[in-house]
């Protein structure tokens, strides 16, 4: 954390000064704002957040309960999610919180008396390293008040406004206000009140039975699986051994389990099979008490036992895969004529098993996909054809998350006598971890995320996949420190510099060829898109990253828009230029080319492109392709 540089900071550097809307913010949702979010869960809590550290931005965000979530639903943190987090400057207080899970255990007949379970195998929780951060579980409640917690601390001081229920909406596209939504006081003093406010851009983020979603006229596609399952949080008294560890349970006759240990040491969350369905009984297995589920756990954990002490919540669900069939609200026959101007996230836009923990890890990544986009876009910083993008990218992710819920689901639902090979549950979970962790999103080509024509000049940052961080020394203070770390939640875009193998120089080489680029010529994107009088790497973050040990590496031979002006004091930020040492070797690790190369990573934390140190015209052209020129530079 870099603090200081505006003036001393006695306080919580985490909490921000009130600028803009954040300031005096109004207690009452206005007539007219920029963004209205609906919904507080996951996806519309993570764009609460990300708009937040936008003060310009005027954004409100609904939520018909009159409070936070208290208890149940999604439960899985995947290792992706936690870089998220860590972009959003909490994922070390949500680790130390969490239960962390470093393996699963798997549960099946003792071959030798059947109607007992026996432990048959375990696998390590992502044996092949990767992401520095671990998988985790902790309830989704918690996971909302720290994004919201973020929104509260950011310039923006965005805070829910609780108890108001969105009613639907009428968009029209040429207004300056284009969506009309009406909402409704469901709670306190004004219950019953209903209103008329107007926004630029409306954002759902309001569950399943989403009635954003239905007020766009879209609505959920697929099919239901036709098997039930009872799900609780339970505090137990128990001699089966691995309560404690994740366990794939598979008895004989009596069903399937998924145990997930909770946070705390107490708590374990089941997903006890309750078996197949017909289409007449499927609504009535919602009734099923928890006593029954209780009763059933115990059958298939036999010869073990449990005694609940508390049941702290429970449900009954029939697996269902639905996707909508659009994500904003622009016809397939108009686009590329109009912009959208309405968009629905997470659970309003697919719907699945919990049993792989991508509920809540997608619909982060929807958020954060649209957030920093809505921000460019409301800033002049990108045009409206950016948010055609969100739709493009989500939409793919959403049918492959479907595809492979059908198949694990599927798996976990299956009788041990049909399976042919006792360890295959075991082999597809460890060949698939990428899946459920998150890391197989890669976008393709479009306006954000180029081709793979320089792809070898850096193998290990996969374009259009996630920017998997690695350790460099950072020759301020020479610390090892992850690269991705440094990525923030602030709409800026990355720019890692990766030198060529001539020593640090001021000139004379293709890593200063291209700092002098890049920090003097009027056609750089640098000068082209970053407004006077702001930070140097206001918009850019460009970072150094030389091949040298750092004792090689002298700050005064790095070009200085690499240790970039910071307004108002003109102070040279010298933390942005890394090296190798202790061990540590980036350009090793990632296979990056000895000739350089320059990695461009997205807002969201995605490779958007390779390019080769001198690729000057590309580069341009790039981001000439997804910005908006400013007028007047911070050279």
């Amino acid at each position: 954390m870099q603090i200081h540089h505006r003036g001393y900071v006695s306080g919580d550097p985490r909490v921000k000064e009130a600028a803009g809307y954040g300031i005096n913010r109004a207690a009452e949702i206005p007539d007219e704002m920029d963004v209205l979010i609906v919904g507080t869960g996951p996806a519309a809590s993570v764009v609460t957040a990300q708009l937040s550290r936008f003060p310009s931005i005027n954004v409100r965000a609904i939520e018909m309960r009159p409070g936070r979530l208290e208890v149940g639903q999604a439960d899985g943190i995947q290792a992706r999610s936690v870089e998220t987090f860590q972009a959003f400057g909490f994922a070390n207080e949500v680790i130390e919180e969490a239960y962390r899970n470093v393996e699963m255990c798997f549960w099946t007949p003792d071959p030798e008396n059947p109607a007992n379970i026996k432990r048959h195998s375990r696998a390590a929780d992502d044996a092949t390293g990767m992401s520095e951060f671990p998988h985790i579980y902790v309830n989704q409640s918690r996971i909302l008040d720290y994004f919201l917690r973020d929104a509260e601390r950011a310039p923006g001081k965005v805070t829910p406004d609780y108890g108001v229920e969105y009613l639907g909406c009428e968009i029209d596209p040429g207004a300056e206000y284009p969506v009309s939504a009406h909402i409704k006081y469901v709670a306190g003093e004004r219950a019953g009140e209903e209103r008329t406010v107007k926004a630029k851009y409306l954002v759902g983020g309001d569950g399943a039975r989403s009635q954003v979603r239905r007020s766009l006229g879209h609505k959920l596609h697929g099919d239901a699986a036709l098997h039930a399952w009872g799900v609780m949080d339970v505090m137990v008294n128990t001699d089966f051994p691995d309560i404690q560890v994740k366990c794939s349970i598979q008895s004989h006759e009596a069903g399937n389990i998924l145990l997930i240990p909770r946070e705390g040491g107490y708590l374990v969350r089941f997903y006890v099979d309750l078996g197949e369905l017909t289409a007449e009984d499927a609504g009535a297995i919602r009734n099923t008490p928890v006593e029954e589920i209780v009763a059933t756990a115990n059958r298939i954990i036999h010869p073990y036992t449990m005694d609940v002490k508390n049941v702290a919540w429970f449900s009954v669900y029939e697996v269902a895969h639905r996707i909508t069939d659009g994500f904003d609200d622009v016809e397939d026959h108009e686009r590329g004529t109009r912009c959208a101007r309405a968009f629905i996230m997470g659970d309003a836009c697919h719907t699945h098993s919990a049993k792989a923990g991508q509920g809540m890890n997608v619909s982060i990544q929807d958020g954060f996909n649209l957030g920093w986009k809505l921000a460019a876009v409301l800033e002049g910083r990108a045009p409206d054809a950016l948010l055609d993008t969100y739709a493009e990218e989500r939409k793919v992710i959403a049918q492959n998350l479907i595809d492979f819920d059908k198949e694990w689901s599927t798996l976990m639902a299956k009788s041990v006598d049909d399976w042919e090979d006792p360890d295959e549950l075991e082999k597809y979970y460890t060949k698939t971890q990428e899946f459920p962790a998150g890391f197989m999103t890669q976008y393709t080509e479009s306006a954000i995320t180029t081709g793979l024509e320089h792809q070898d000049l850096a193998p290990g940052f996969p374009i259009g996949k996630r920017f998997k961080s690695a350790e460099v020394i950072r020759r301020s203070d020479n610390r090892w420190r992850h690269l991705g770390h440094f990525h923030e939640a602030d709409g800026r875009w990355r720019v890692y510099a990766f030198a060529d193998a001539a020593a640090p120089a001021l000139e004379g080489t293709a890593m200063a060829d291209f700092a002098a680029w890049w920090e003097k010529d009027p056609a750089s994107p640098r000068n082209r898109y970053t407004p006077a009088g702001v930070d140097q790497d206001a918009v850019f973050d460009a970072k150094a990253i030389y091949q040298q040990d750092y004792t090689e590496v002298e700050l005064h031979d790095v070009p200085k828009i690499f240790q970039p002006l910071k307004v108002p004091y003109g102070l040279h930020d010298i933390n942005q230029v890394f090296a190798a040492g202790h061990g540590r070797d980036i350009f090793r690790d990632r296979e990056i080319s000895k000739d350089g190369a320059i990695v461009i990573v997205r807002p969201d934390q995605y490779v958007a492109g390779i390019f080769p140190l001198d690729a000057r015209e590309e580069i341009s052209e790039f981001f000439a392709g997804n910005m908006l020129p400013v007028s007047g530079s911070n050279s």
